[in-house]
This record gives C-alpha cells, sequence and structure tokens, in this order.
C-alpha cells in the first residue's frame, strides 16, 4: 500500500461501507413512487407531500461538504457510527410519522445521515485499497452509488403495491444495526486524521447551511413557482446568491475553514469534478424524465416504469467492476472519452423516440447509457482524486459528491421546465395545422365522427369526440417532442464535456508506469 497505514481485511471493509451507502442511495429515490399513497395518508397536496423528497435531498446536500470537518473533529468512526445510528432512527420515525410536519422534519435527520455515507465511504475505499487498485475500489464504490438511485424506484414500487409505504423505511432498521455493528469492528481511523479541537467556523457552517439548503430547494420547487415568477423563488435565488458568495469568501480568507475549497486549485481535480457534475446531470435528468415518458406516455404502471430502467442498472453492475480491471491498462482518458461518448449516444437514441415505442426500443439504449455510466464514474473518480493528498481526501471526496448531486438537482429541474414550456410550445405549433381548411385534419375529424355515429353517438357528440380525440392526439406529440428536445439537450452537454478529458490525469497510475518501464530496463 502507498503509506504505513494498512486497515483491516480490505473486503470486510468494503462490504462494511458499502452497506451503509447502498442503504443511503437507495432512499434518494425509492420514497418517489410511494409518494401518491403518502399523500393520501398524510393527507397532503400534491404541492406539499414533494417535501419528503426535498427535504431527504437537501439535507444530504447540506452535510456532504461537511465530512472532513466533522471527521477531524470528532473522529471519523464515531461520525460514522453516530451518522448510520441517525439514518437508521430517523427512517424508523419516518414510518411511525404521524403527519406531514413530521414526516418532512424526520426526512430531513435522514438526509443528515445518510448524506454522510455515500462520501465517507469513499474516502475509506481509497485509503484501504493499494494504488493500484483504486480503479476497483472506485467501480465497488459506484455500484453502489450509481445502482442506488436507479434501484430505488423498482423497489419502492414493488414494497408499495405488495405491503405499504412505511415498510421502505422500515427496511432500513435491520440493515442500520448490521451496519452499526460492522463499522464498530472493522473501521478504524487513519494515522494522518488530525483531531481538531478548539473553535469551529460557525460563520462559514451557517452560510454554507443557507446557500446550499435555499439553492437546492430552488431548484426542487422552482419550475412548479414558474420560477422568477414567484416572489417566493427569487428571494430564494437572493439568499442562495449572497449565501454562497460569502461562504466562499469566508472559507478562503479563514485559518480554520469548514470546507476546505483550496483543494479546487489542482486542475485535474477540478476538471473531473466537472465533468463529474455532467454525469451527474445526466444521470438524475434521465432518472426523471424516462418514468414520465413511460407513464404518461406509453401507460406503464408504477412499477413496469421502475422495471423499464432495470437494463441501465444492470449494465453500471457488469460494466464497474470490469472498467476498475481496465483502467490500469488504458487509462482515466480513454474510459473517460469512451464513457461519455457511449452515454452520449445512447441520449440521442432517446430523442428520436416516439409514441410507437416498444419495450425493446427503450432497453437496448438504457442498457448502453448503464455501460457508459459505468465507464465514466469509475475513472473519473479514480483519476480525479489520485492527486489528492490523503489528509485532503475527506473534504475532496464531499465536494466531489455534493457537485454530482446539486448536478444532479439542476438537470431535474432544467429538464422538468423544458418539458413543461416545451410541451406549451409544441402544442401551439401543431395546433396551427389542426384546422378545418386542411385536408388531412378534415379528413381525420370525418373519419372519427364516422366512427363515433357507428358506435351509436348522436351527431353532435361523434363531432366533440371527434375533436376531442384529436386534441388529445396533438397533447400527446407535443409532450413526445418535448421529451426529445430534453434527451437532446442532455446529448449536447455530454458532446460539449468531451475536450476536459485532456485535462484528467492519473498521476499515481503514471509513477507506476514509469517505475515498471525502469525496472524492465
Amino acid at each position: 500500500m502507498d503509506g504505513a497505514f494498512r486497515p483491516h481485511n480490505k473486503w470486510l471493509i468494503t462490504v462494511t461501507v458499502m452497506t451503509g451507502t447502498i442503504m443511503a442511495s437507495v432512499d434518494t429515490s425509492i420514497v418517489n413512487v410511494a409518494l401518491p399513497s403518502m399523500r393520501g395518508t398524510l393527507g397532503a397536496t400534491i404541492e406539499e407531500i414533494a417535501w419528503v423528497s426535498t427535504g431527504y435531498i437537501s439535507s444530504c446536500v447540506i452535510i456532504m461538504p461537511l465530512i472532513a470537518f466533522m471527521s477531524s473533529r470528532f473522529g471519523r468512526k464515531r461520525f460514522c457510527i453516530f451518522s448510520v445510528l441517525l439514518f437508521t432512527c430517523a427512517s424508523m420515525l419516518c414510518g411511525l410519522a404521524w403527519n406531514l410536519p413530521s414526516m418532512i422534519t424526520f426526512r430531513i435527520i435522514q438526509g443528515l445521515g445518510g448524506g454522510t455515507l455515500i462520501p465517507i465511504s469513499q474516502a475509506i475505499l481509497r485509503e484501504t485499497f493499494p494504488s493500484e487498485e483504486q480503479g476497483v475500489a472506485t467501480g465497488i464504490y459506484g455500484i453502489g452509488t450509481i445502482l442506488g438511485p436507479a434501484l430505488g424506484p423498482t423497489l419502492g414500487g414493488f414494497i408499495t403495491d405488495n405491503y405499504s409505504w412505511p415498510w421502505i423505511f422500515y427496511i432500513n432498521v435491520p440493515i442500520g444495526i448490521i451496519n452499526i455493528l460492522l463499522v464498530t469492528q472493522f473501521i478504524q481511523d487513519p494515522p494522518y486524521l488530525v483531531r481538531e479541537k478548539g473553535k469551529f467556523d460557525v460563520t462559514g457552517l451557517f452560510f454554507l447551511a443557507a446557500g446550499l439548503g435555499t439553492l437546492q430547494i430552488l431548484l426542487e420547487r422552482g419550475n412548479e413557482k414558474d420560477w422568477l415568477a414567484s416572489n417566493f423563488i427569487k428571494y430564494l435565488a437572493v439568499a442562495a446568491s449572497v449565501s454562497l458568495v460569502v461562504f466562499i469568501w469566508r472559507e478562503l480568507t479563514t485559518d480554520k475553514p469548514a470546507v476546505d475549497l483550496k483543494i479546487l486549485k489542482d486542475t485535474n481535480f477540478a476538471s473531473a469534478t466537472a465533468v463529474n457534475g455532467v454525469l451527474g446531470m445526466g444521470l438524475l435528468a434521465g432518472l426523471f424524465a424516462m418514468p414520465l415518458f413511460l407513464q404518461q406516455l406509453l401507460g406503464f404502471p408504477a412499477t413496469d416504469s421502475g422495471l423499464a430502467l432495470l437494463p441501465r442498472g444492470l449494465a453500471m453492475a457488469i460494466v464497474m467492476p470490469v472498467a476498475g480491471r481496465m483502467y490500469n491498462r488504458l487509462g482515466p482518458k480513454v474510459l473517460v472519452g469512451a464513457g461519455l461518448f457511449v452515454s452520449g449516444f445512447s441520449f440521442y437514441q432517446f430523442s428520436r423516440l416516439s409514441l410507437a415505442t416498444g419495450y425493446w426500443d427503450i432497453f437496448w439504449p438504457q442498457f448502453y447509457l448503464g455501460a457508459g455510466f459505468g465507464l465514466v464514474f469509475v475513472s473519473l473518480a479514480t483519476a480525479g482524486l489520485s492527486t489528492i493528498e490523503k489528509p485532503h481526501m475527506t473534504a475532496a471526496v464531499g465536494l466531489f459528491t455534493v457537485v454530482r448531486q446539486l448536478s444532479g438537482s439542476v438537470g431535474i429541474a432544467l429538464a422538468a421546465t423544458f418539458l413543461t414550456r416545451g410541451e406549451a410550445l409544441n402544442r401551439a405549433i401543431l395546433i396551427q395545422h389542426v384546422t378545418p381548411y386542411r385536408d388531412t385534419a378534415s379528413q381525420s375529424l370525418d373519419a372519427l365522427s364516422s366512427f363515433l355515429l357507428s358506435k351509436g353517438l348522436d351527431p353532435y357528440a361523434a363531432s366533440t369526440g371527434a375533436v376531442t380525440i384529436v386534441e388529445r392526439t396533438v397533447e400527446r406529440q407535443a409532450t413526445m417532442l418535448a421529451f426529445n428536445h430534453v434527451y437532446l439537450l442532455i446529448t449536447a452537454a455530454f458532446v460539449l464535456s468531451l475536450p476536459m478529458i485532456v485535462l484528467i490525469n492519473d498521476v499515481q497510475r503514471n509513477k507506476r508506469k514509469e517505475l515498471l518501464q525502469e525496472g524492465e530496463l
């Protein structure tokens, strides 16, 4: 290994940290399909019940950049145990929630625990595996962080349909207890983790929480409120902007910052983080749009729409371990470039879907997309963190993860906005061509009226029914075009990120190659 620190058996540590990672990452999406059932039980409106998801994601985003500070303050092992315990207890309370305010409160607490588990797991795996196995470690980690959100809707739909929604929370309790026992037994603090004492950056923590919290809520609620047409969104935008600017200034000028932003001076890490943002945007925007397309336009039930996303998860599960083993041979540039190209091509295929789309038309693009994501994620995380010194690894992982999460929220917000506005714009364009003065439209209306007359309707009802059918057809086509446009924009984002791979290098891998060549000579 790269240093004197040699932890316990690396595979036992892997099982330990991945148990918590998968549990927390699944909870980012497992609730979504259960929201309609929860809404009925808790007596909430559609707008109110959305806070169950918003509260969890917002608290996750706030806590992620702070894991380095909290680990050095209290010890990483203690902080990890506390986080799992917090997540587990909050999960039980979510299942027992008696009204909407209690549910939102417990979900926020659950997010504070779960948001820690995902990045801290990667930091532990980075130091547990030797340098030549960093690709393998990242591939294993990626299976949990990427597959969790992908499998969440499927698992949530199954549990909700066959049991009841509280069980999507109760299922975390035994897993959490097992995870606490594993952490207690197999995780230890590395010797280079300095325990910080004395004063801490309260000002930085305050503006971080205010900035990321308001930004996340803005992104989650912006489309629903019609963005800047709402005073609520305007206030959030001002609060987020001011808070984040003050936070950045504070962290760059104080002696002991809560979040070490100076690591972004590392060009390699900064470039990898930027591409990671594109990956997060495409992943979460795609996960948001595809179930809507399947359910609204193709008529899939919730469980079937979740199952339709499985090819993506299956491909990632296959490709990530393989990519980890290929990493040392091919390097980050080849794998990241190939992954971005395959992902972009898959989204381009989605942009060509239609209302006549069949299952296999969705299966293969989903499978290719999962393969592309797997290649990018493993190589990007391994190379991007290769230039970070171990004492700063936890902070770097926290920033790396929060950028992907925030970018995913931006992707969802943009996708929702373009779908809503695109549907209205496309309908206005299409409806211009559906008039009694156009032969095709007139013939279609006459044919539909004749068909409805043959079914026993009176002439007025038949004529009105024909117009209604044509109007619904136009609306469905307008929505279909909006989905195509969203996927085309995601394709463009992946293509535009391709030039950034020239800035990504793995210093440790290059050093190993040089030593190997010298040894052969």
